[in-house]
């Protein structure tokens, strides 16, 4: 029986690390910021105010980049805001 793609299954530590070495570091790099790219975009919801448009602006500019990064590497890896696990 496989598992729902839709609930989340923590990895243990080790096993991060492994998959983790077999990947180049930008590429690593570029993960991390388009996760954390991708949580600033979600935190902007409803009418926003100049400076909030500009911050949202500003994480999808970086989600942007990092995927881009991402989807020269494995195309499966790009992150979209709000994606549930």
């Amino acid at each position: 029986m496989t598992a729902s793609p839709l609930i989340p299954v923590p990895i243990p530590d080790r096993v991060a690390v492994l998959i983790g070495s077999c990947m180049p570091a930008h590429v690593l790099q570029a993960e991390i910021e388009a996760e954390c790219a991708a949580r600033e975009v979600y935190r902007f919801r409803g009418p926003l105010c100049a400076e909030d448009r500009a911050d949202r602006e500003h994480a999808l500019s970086v989600l942007a980049r990092a995927n881009k990064v991402l989807a020269a590497y494995n195309p499966r890896l790009t992150v979209r805001p709000g994606r549930a696990w």
